[in-house]
């Protein structure tokens, strides 16, 4: 339950204190509080995609599904869903980037070039 407040709070899987983000959009390349290095190699946050997808599409199903529900054309609440979409989109790729980072920390939780914590 720990590790998911501080996911959704998103929080550094480490130390679960430090922010993961800057500013809305921006990366710390390190965590504030205990220096995890959040980008352990080149292409790392490739993973992040595949957590991108499966909160995504189950999100676009819901909101089409709410449309439909309330009585829109299927063509109507598709482009509607999209639309909806599209204002959740940097959200989803906020939060894909933090699950990942917890998700890699769980299964690899030392990298070579990390203090060990504490």
């Amino acid at each position: 339950m720990r590790r998911l407040g501080a996911i959704l709070r998103l929080r550094c899987p480490r130390c679960e204190r430090g922010s993961v983000w800057r500013s809305f959009l921006a990366m710390h390349e390190r965590c504030p509080v205990c220096g995890l290095v959040f980008e352990r190699e080149p292409g790392y946050f490739t993973g992040a995609m595949v957590v991108s997808y499966v909160i995504a599409v189950p999100t676009f199903g819901l909101i089409v599904i709410a449309l439909l529900v309330a009585g829109l054309d299927t063509a109507v609440a598709l482009l509607a869903g999209a639309a909806l979409y599209l204002g959740l989109a940097p959200f989803i790729f906020r939060y894909s980037r933090v699950v990942w980072l917890h998700f890699d920390w769980v299964l690899d939780p030392m990298d070579s070039g990390d203090a060990p914590l504490g």
